[in-house]
């Protein structure tokens, strides 16, 4: 069990972030309220969840057909597509491709792979200018930071604090406003539209049926990186694929009303291939990246269905940990309830990684709103019993006892009871030695 160190201690320097933890109150409760707004809207919400589930549920078991008949359709239309085992192979894929083309500039829509990955400062070290083209994204990028939400990068930041950041971009004083700020970005990013040598992209999905992959943004910037520079360079997460287009339809419909209440992203972009003879929009190159990175062996265990994630950031908008704690506490790109479960299992072998399993109240909230229904709570409990089983014997033996008290009404009467009558004591223990003086440091018993 996790005491005062890593996880602990990040956590804790993030709640003395008053400012930072109001910003992203108010940005994820915008964002939930949104989701029950829009769910309410269809008619069916949850039978839609549920064959959600289920659709996510055979593509990921059909995996391995569904990656090669896309990757023959996309294939057979001009696009070339790359099989990454590791991050490190498929930065220096990219790499590669940029010292060929002679590259000097990469402009980038969003992309949790490419974070994933580190290809920013893969390209960096090589000369290769790289300019995040999301204004959340920018935003970070600027301020030296990691993304701090899966939808949203800059949910931390205020109109203030952006201001001052992209001043330090421009050399020049950019007015606290959002329409200011606004039309900085907007100026800033034109050039570097027509000036890229490659674009990179994420991929949102795959669709095997017609060697397609989609893009889905609230930006315009998806679009000018997919389709003005004469290289395009997407980074796919390889169980990101549906089996065809009434699959992706499936998909969409849920994907923007969990993550931020739309019924729909603004841009919708489907792409096969790189331009054809004769077309005036899109690339002369269409590179697709699929990087596995740990995603094999997730697949191998009795985890596979984490893979069903369409990265939609619903679980993070309701979850408490998240809410109070932020991204960064997580240390990893894939914050919130699927990045605690997400992150130790394609890192296995990390410490700080497997830790993140704790970072939870296991109240359920994830759960409740998962589109596709990823049985999260399980998940950590079954990482907690892996990952935490050297603990001592009297923890153990405490815990124990605790399950058996509570799995029977008298004993949980009766356990309440004691609670309250040793709340007093409860309160002097806290940040004390041992698991119990650790627990209550982040927490104060209810009279």
């Amino acid at each position: 069990m996790t005491t005062i160190g890593g996880l602990a201690e990040r956590a804790h320097e993030a709640l003395g972030h008053d400012q930072e933890r109001a910003a992203v109150r108010q940005g994820t409760g915008v964002m939930a309220a949104g989701r029950l707004a829009a769910l309410a809207g269809l008619t069916n919400p949850d039978e839609l969840r549920d064959a959600a589930r289920t659709l996510r549920t055979e593509a990921i078991a059909a995996l391995p057909e569904l990656l090669e008949e896309w990757s023959d359709r996309l294939t057979a239309a001009g696009g070339k597509v790359f099989w990454a085992r590791d991050a490190k192979e498929a930065c220096d894929y990219v790499v590669k491709v940029a010292e060929e083309r002679k590259a000097r500039l990469v402009a980038k829509s969003k992309s949790m792979a490419s974070e994933e990955i580190h290809l920013n400062a893969a390209l960096e070290a090589v000369g290769v200018e790289v300019v995040e083209t999301d204004l959340g994204e920018f935003i970070i990028q600027v301020a030296g930071e990691a993304p701090f939400h899966i939808i949203t990068p800059s949910i931390h930041k205020d109109r203030v604090q952006v201001a001052e950041i992209l001043g330090r971009d421009a050399g020049r004083q950019i007015e606290p406003e959002i329409p200011a700020e606004v039309a900085y970005a907007r100026e800033r990013l034109r050039d570097v539209f027509l000036k890229a040598d490659i674009g990179v992209s994420g991929v949102n999905f795959a669709v095997a049926s017609t060697g397609s992959i989609c893009i889905v943004t609230n930006e315009g910037n998806g679009r000018m990186v997919t389709s003005l520079p004469r290289v395009h360079v997407a980074i796919m997460g390889m169980e990101r694929i549906v089996r065809d287009l009434s699959e992706l339809d499936v998909m969409l419909s849920l994907l923007a009303r969990s993550a931020t209440g739309q019924q729909l992203t603004v841009y919708t972009n489907l792409i096969t291939g790189p331009a054809r003879a004769g077309e005036v929009d899109g690339p002369e190159e269409l590179h697709v990246v699929v990087l596995d990175n740990g995603r094999s062996n997730v697949l191998a265990s009795e985890f596979r269905e984490a893979l069903n994630c369409i990265r939609c950031g619903a679980c993070l908008n309701v979850c408490p940990v998240y809410r109070h704690v932020g991204g960064h506490s997580y240390g990893s790109v894939y914050p919130g309830p699927i990045g605690a479960v997400l992150t130790p299992l394609l890192k296995p072998d990390d410490p700080q990684a497997r830790e993140l399993s704790t970072a939870s109240s296991l109240c359920g909230a994830c759960v409740d709103v998962c589109p596709v229904r990823i049985p999260l709570v399980d998940m950590l409990l079954d990482l907690r019993a892996r990952d935490h089983a050297d603990l001592g014997l009297s923890t153990r033996a405490g815990f124990a006892a605790w399950s058996r008290a509570w799995s029977r009404p008298a004993g949980l009467r009766a356990t309440r009871w004691l609670l309250r009558a040793g709340n007093p004591l409860a309160q002097r223990l806290r940040g004390g030695p041992g698991w119990m003086g650790a627990w209550l440091r982040f927490r104060r018993p209810p009279h």
